[in-house]
Protein backbone atom coordinates (compact mmCIF):
# COMPACT_ATOMS: atom_id res chain seq x y z
CA UNK A 1 0.00 0.00 0.00
CA UNK A 2 3.00 2.24 0.77
CA UNK A 3 4.55 1.52 -2.51
CA UNK A 4 1.82 2.61 -4.32
CA UNK A 5 1.23 6.02 -2.52
CA UNK A 6 4.46 6.74 -3.35
CA UNK A 7 3.85 5.64 -6.94
CA UNK A 8 1.51 7.39 -7.41
CA UNK A 9 3.06 10.62 -6.02
CA UNK A 10 6.29 9.92 -8.22
CA UNK A 11 3.61 10.52 -11.11
CA UNK A 12 1.88 13.32 -9.62
CA UNK A 13 5.01 15.23 -9.25
CA UNK A 14 6.40 13.97 -12.71
CA UNK A 15 2.83 15.61 -14.11
CA UNK A 16 3.59 19.01 -12.09
CA UNK A 17 6.88 19.09 -13.51
CA UNK A 18 5.44 18.46 -17.20
CA UNK A 19 3.13 20.99 -16.41
CA UNK A 20 5.37 24.01 -15.16
CA UNK A 21 7.83 23.20 -18.73
CA UNK A 22 4.80 23.16 -21.36
CA UNK A 23 3.52 26.80 -20.05
CA UNK A 24 6.97 28.19 -20.02
CA UNK A 25 7.91 29.75 -22.75
CA UNK A 26 11.83 29.59 -23.61
CA UNK A 27 13.28 32.63 -25.74
CA UNK A 28 15.46 32.58 -28.34
CA UNK A 29 18.49 34.82 -28.94
CA UNK A 30 18.40 37.91 -31.00
CA UNK A 31 20.88 35.98 -33.47
CA UNK A 32 18.71 32.97 -34.05
CA UNK A 33 15.60 34.56 -35.15
CA UNK A 34 17.23 38.02 -37.24
CA UNK A 35 20.21 39.30 -38.91
CA UNK A 36 21.60 42.75 -39.79
CA UNK A 37 20.96 44.63 -43.09
CA UNK A 38 24.28 44.54 -44.72
CA UNK A 39 26.02 41.79 -43.28
CA UNK A 40 25.24 38.93 -45.50
CA UNK A 41 26.96 36.48 -47.62
CA UNK A 42 27.84 37.04 -51.27
CA UNK A 43 27.28 34.79 -54.15
CA UNK A 44 30.04 33.86 -56.45
CA UNK A 45 30.03 31.84 -59.99
CA UNK A 46 32.88 30.66 -62.22
CA UNK A 47 33.47 28.11 -65.44
CA UNK A 48 35.89 25.67 -65.06
CA UNK A 49 37.48 22.04 -66.53
CA UNK A 50 37.86 19.06 -64.19
CA UNK A 51 40.66 16.81 -65.46
CA UNK A 52 41.61 13.39 -64.68
CA UNK A 53 38.47 11.56 -64.92
CA UNK A 54 38.65 7.78 -65.44
CA UNK A 55 36.70 8.02 -68.74
CA UNK A 56 33.61 9.54 -67.48
CA UNK A 57 34.05 13.56 -68.85
CA UNK A 58 32.26 15.09 -71.94
CA UNK A 59 31.65 13.34 -75.21
CA UNK A 60 32.40 14.27 -78.43
CA UNK A 61 28.97 16.29 -78.70
CA UNK A 62 29.97 18.88 -75.89
CA UNK A 63 31.54 21.14 -77.68
CA UNK A 64 32.51 24.25 -75.47
CA UNK A 65 34.69 21.63 -73.50
CA UNK A 66 36.59 20.91 -76.75
CA UNK A 67 37.31 24.81 -77.34
CA UNK A 68 37.65 25.53 -73.45
CA UNK A 69 40.75 22.71 -74.09
CA UNK A 70 41.68 24.19 -77.25
CA UNK A 71 42.38 28.15 -76.05
CA UNK A 72 43.77 26.46 -72.80
CA UNK A 73 46.50 25.04 -74.70
CA UNK A 74 47.02 27.50 -77.17
CA UNK A 75 48.22 29.61 -73.87
CA UNK A 76 50.60 27.37 -72.88
CA UNK A 77 52.17 27.41 -76.25
CA UNK A 78 50.70 24.25 -77.63
CA UNK A 79 49.23 24.76 -80.93
CA UNK A 80 46.75 22.68 -82.36
CA UNK A 81 45.34 22.76 -85.99
CA UNK A 82 42.10 23.66 -86.96
CA UNK A 83 41.26 21.06 -88.96
CA UNK A 84 42.38 18.78 -86.07
CA UNK A 85 40.02 19.96 -83.61
CA UNK A 86 37.05 17.70 -84.72
CA UNK A 87 39.39 14.51 -83.79
CA UNK A 88 39.69 16.04 -79.88
CA UNK A 89 38.68 12.77 -77.88
CA UNK A 90 38.16 13.95 -74.49
CA UNK A 91 36.95 11.11 -72.18
CA UNK A 92 38.91 12.49 -68.92
CA UNK A 93 37.70 16.10 -69.20
CA UNK A 94 34.19 17.95 -68.13
CA UNK A 95 33.09 21.19 -68.03
CA UNK A 96 31.80 22.55 -65.01
CA UNK A 97 30.06 25.18 -62.95
CA UNK A 98 31.60 26.13 -59.62
CA UNK A 99 29.67 27.78 -57.46
CA UNK A 100 30.52 29.20 -54.07
CA UNK A 101 29.32 31.51 -50.71
CA UNK A 102 31.53 34.59 -49.64
CA UNK A 103 30.96 34.96 -45.76
CA UNK A 104 30.90 38.55 -44.94
CA UNK A 105 33.95 39.91 -43.67
CA UNK A 106 36.32 37.60 -45.30
CA UNK A 107 39.54 38.60 -45.55
CA UNK A 108 42.58 38.54 -48.25
CA UNK A 109 44.17 34.70 -47.93
CA UNK A 110 40.61 32.95 -46.28
CA UNK A 111 39.85 29.65 -47.73
CA UNK A 112 35.76 28.79 -48.25
CA UNK A 113 34.67 25.67 -50.14
CA UNK A 114 33.12 25.22 -53.41
CA UNK A 115 30.66 23.23 -55.23
CA UNK A 116 31.12 21.85 -58.85
CA UNK A 117 28.29 20.76 -60.74
CA UNK A 118 28.56 18.79 -64.46
CA UNK A 119 27.22 21.25 -67.09
CA UNK A 120 28.12 19.04 -70.24
CA UNK A 121 27.38 15.40 -70.89
CA UNK A 122 30.04 13.14 -68.23
CA UNK A 123 28.74 10.69 -66.19
CA UNK A 124 31.05 11.11 -62.85
CA UNK A 125 33.25 13.52 -61.57
CA UNK A 126 34.82 11.07 -59.24
CA UNK A 127 38.79 11.27 -58.42
CA UNK A 128 38.97 14.53 -61.10
CA UNK A 129 40.75 17.62 -60.04
CA UNK A 130 39.33 20.95 -60.90
CA UNK A 131 41.85 23.52 -62.57
CA UNK A 132 42.49 27.22 -61.61
CA UNK A 133 38.86 28.75 -62.04
CA UNK A 134 38.08 32.53 -61.54
CA UNK A 135 34.99 32.85 -59.07
CA UNK A 136 32.95 36.06 -59.88
CA UNK A 137 30.75 38.09 -58.21
CA UNK A 138 27.39 39.94 -59.85
CA UNK A 139 29.52 42.74 -60.32
CA UNK A 140 31.96 40.48 -62.99
CA UNK A 141 35.10 41.36 -60.49
CA UNK A 142 37.19 37.87 -59.75
CA UNK A 143 36.72 37.58 -55.49
CA UNK A 144 38.06 34.15 -55.39
CA UNK A 145 40.21 31.69 -57.17
CA UNK A 146 38.48 27.86 -56.79
CA UNK A 147 41.59 24.62 -57.81
CA UNK A 148 41.47 21.07 -55.96
CA UNK A 149 40.54 17.80 -56.03
CA UNK A 150 36.87 16.83 -56.11
CA UNK A 151 34.35 14.77 -53.61
CA UNK A 152 31.68 13.68 -54.95
CA UNK A 153 28.75 12.05 -52.49
CA UNK A 154 27.84 9.19 -54.90
CA UNK A 155 28.73 6.40 -57.56
CA UNK A 156 28.09 5.06 -61.05
CA UNK A 157 29.15 1.95 -62.22
CA UNK A 158 28.27 0.62 -65.79
CA UNK A 159 28.79 -2.76 -67.27
CA UNK A 160 29.25 -3.53 -71.21
CA UNK A 161 25.48 -4.96 -71.16
CA UNK A 162 23.98 -1.87 -70.20
CA UNK A 163 23.31 -2.82 -67.03
CA UNK A 164 24.33 -0.31 -63.82
CA UNK A 165 24.15 0.77 -60.04
CA UNK A 166 24.28 4.72 -59.57
CA UNK A 167 23.96 5.98 -55.83
CA UNK A 168 23.51 9.72 -55.33
CA UNK A 169 24.65 12.27 -57.74
CA UNK A 170 28.12 11.47 -59.31
CA UNK A 171 28.21 14.50 -61.58
CA UNK A 172 28.14 17.25 -58.33
CA UNK A 173 30.90 17.30 -56.31
CA UNK A 174 32.52 19.40 -53.48
CA UNK A 175 36.17 20.80 -52.82
CA UNK A 176 36.67 21.51 -49.29
CA UNK A 177 38.20 24.95 -48.10
CA UNK A 178 38.89 24.53 -52.17
CA UNK A 179 38.62 28.49 -53.03
CA UNK A 180 41.32 31.64 -51.85
CA UNK A 181 40.00 34.74 -51.41
CA UNK A 182 41.38 37.15 -53.61
CA UNK A 183 39.71 40.58 -53.03
CA UNK A 184 37.39 41.77 -49.96
CA UNK A 185 34.13 43.53 -49.76
CA UNK A 186 34.56 46.79 -48.67
CA UNK A 187 32.26 47.01 -45.72
CA UNK A 188 33.13 48.86 -42.17
CA UNK A 189 31.11 48.86 -38.62
CA UNK A 190 32.76 51.74 -37.19
CA UNK A 191 31.42 54.94 -37.78
CA UNK A 192 27.83 54.01 -38.18
CA UNK A 193 24.50 55.98 -36.86
CA UNK A 194 22.15 53.30 -37.00
CA UNK A 195 21.46 49.93 -38.54
CA UNK A 196 18.42 47.87 -39.33
CA UNK A 197 17.93 44.48 -38.25
CA UNK A 198 15.92 41.73 -40.25
CA UNK A 199 13.68 39.24 -38.49
CA UNK A 200 13.64 35.80 -40.63
CA UNK A 201 9.99 35.04 -40.01
CA UNK A 202 8.37 38.71 -39.86
CA UNK A 203 5.69 39.06 -37.82
CA UNK A 204 4.33 42.77 -35.75
CA UNK A 205 4.40 41.31 -32.48
CA UNK A 206 8.01 39.80 -32.38
CA UNK A 207 9.18 42.78 -33.76
CA UNK A 208 7.43 44.70 -31.14
CA UNK A 209 9.25 42.36 -28.51
CA UNK A 210 12.70 42.50 -30.00
CA UNK A 211 12.59 46.40 -29.84
CA UNK A 212 11.09 46.04 -26.63
CA UNK A 213 14.16 44.25 -24.83
CA UNK A 214 16.28 46.15 -27.25
CA UNK A 215 15.65 49.30 -26.02
CA UNK A 216 15.43 47.97 -22.25
CA UNK A 217 18.74 46.71 -22.71
CA UNK A 218 20.40 50.37 -23.96
CA UNK A 219 17.80 52.30 -21.41
CA UNK A 220 16.76 54.13 -23.33
CA UNK A 221 14.06 54.53 -26.74
CA UNK A 222 16.74 53.46 -29.96
CA UNK A 223 15.09 51.00 -31.67
CA UNK A 224 11.91 51.50 -33.44
CA UNK A 225 9.58 49.28 -35.41
CA UNK A 226 9.70 49.68 -39.34
CA UNK A 227 7.57 47.03 -40.46
CA UNK A 228 6.37 43.39 -39.48
CA UNK A 229 10.24 42.66 -40.42
CA UNK A 230 12.34 45.60 -39.80
CA UNK A 231 13.75 47.21 -36.35
CA UNK A 232 15.89 50.03 -37.10
CA UNK A 233 18.23 50.89 -34.21
CA UNK A 234 19.62 54.25 -33.45
CA UNK A 235 23.39 53.73 -32.14
CA UNK A 236 24.73 55.87 -29.49
CA UNK A 237 27.53 58.26 -29.92
CA UNK A 238 29.68 57.05 -27.31
CA UNK A 239 29.61 53.33 -29.00
CA UNK A 240 29.63 54.69 -32.68
CA UNK A 241 33.73 53.80 -32.51
CA UNK A 242 33.41 49.88 -31.26
CA UNK A 243 30.34 49.16 -32.99
CA UNK A 244 31.31 45.27 -33.57
CA UNK A 245 31.53 44.43 -29.65
CA UNK A 246 28.22 46.15 -29.34
CA UNK A 247 26.73 44.00 -31.80
CA UNK A 248 28.01 41.19 -29.89
CA UNK A 249 26.36 42.35 -26.69
CA UNK A 250 22.83 42.35 -28.81
CA UNK A 251 22.83 39.31 -30.65
CA UNK A 252 22.80 37.29 -26.66
CA UNK A 253 19.20 38.93 -26.13
CA UNK A 254 16.97 36.84 -25.47
CA UNK A 255 13.59 37.17 -27.06
CA UNK A 256 10.21 34.75 -27.30
CA UNK A 257 9.21 34.73 -30.95
CA UNK A 258 5.23 34.85 -31.27
CA UNK A 259 3.86 32.28 -33.30
CA UNK A 260 0.12 31.45 -34.19
CA UNK A 261 -2.13 28.39 -33.00
CA UNK A 262 -1.65 25.48 -35.31
CA UNK A 263 -2.37 22.23 -35.36
CA UNK A 264 -0.30 19.40 -37.48
CA UNK A 265 -1.43 15.73 -38.05
CA UNK A 266 0.31 13.30 -39.56
CA UNK A 267 -2.60 10.55 -41.33
CA UNK A 268 0.12 7.91 -41.57
CA UNK A 269 1.12 7.57 -37.60
CA UNK A 270 -1.75 9.14 -36.21
CA UNK A 271 0.30 12.04 -34.44
CA UNK A 272 -0.91 15.61 -33.66
CA UNK A 273 1.28 18.33 -32.76
CA UNK A 274 -0.53 21.74 -31.01
CA UNK A 275 0.90 24.67 -30.98
CA UNK A 276 1.62 26.69 -27.25
CA UNK A 277 -1.60 29.31 -28.41
CA UNK A 278 -3.61 26.23 -29.32
CA UNK A 279 -7.00 26.41 -27.00
CA UNK A 280 -9.66 23.54 -26.76
CA UNK A 281 -12.96 24.45 -26.13
CA UNK A 282 -16.06 22.33 -25.18
CA UNK A 283 -16.17 19.61 -27.18
CA UNK A 284 -16.98 15.42 -27.63
CA UNK A 285 -14.74 13.08 -28.95
CA UNK A 286 -16.24 9.37 -30.29
CA UNK A 287 -13.58 6.51 -31.57
CA UNK A 288 -15.16 3.09 -31.04
CA UNK A 289 -15.86 2.00 -27.25
CA UNK A 290 -13.97 4.89 -26.40
CA UNK A 291 -16.04 7.99 -25.47
CA UNK A 292 -13.68 11.45 -24.38
CA UNK A 293 -16.00 14.84 -23.28
CA UNK A 294 -14.42 18.03 -22.39
CA UNK A 295 -16.83 20.61 -20.72
CA UNK A 296 -16.51 23.85 -18.95
CA UNK A 297 -18.76 25.34 -15.98
CA UNK A 298 -18.77 28.49 -14.33
CA UNK A 299 -19.97 28.12 -10.86
CA UNK A 300 -20.01 31.85 -9.82
CA UNK A 301 -20.10 32.51 -5.69
CA UNK A 302 -21.48 36.36 -5.11
CA UNK A 303 -21.13 37.09 -1.84
CA UNK A 304 -23.72 39.00 0.11
CA UNK A 305 -23.46 43.13 0.27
Amino acid sequence: MVKNKRKYWLAFILFLLVCSLVSHAWGARLKDIATFKGIRNNQMLGYGVVVGLNGTGDGRTTEFTIRTIVNMLERMGIHIPSDRVGQIRLKNVAGVIVTANLPPFSRLGNRIDVQVSSLGDATSLGGGTLLMTPLRGPDQQVYALAQGSVVTGGFAVFGASGSGVQKNHPTVGIISKGALIEKEIPFSLDGKKELALSLFNPDFTTAEKVKEAINRFMGGSYSKCLDSGTIRIGIPEPIQNNVAEWIASLERLEVVPDSVARIVMNEKTGTVVLGENVRISTVAIAHGNLSIQIKEKLNVSQPLP
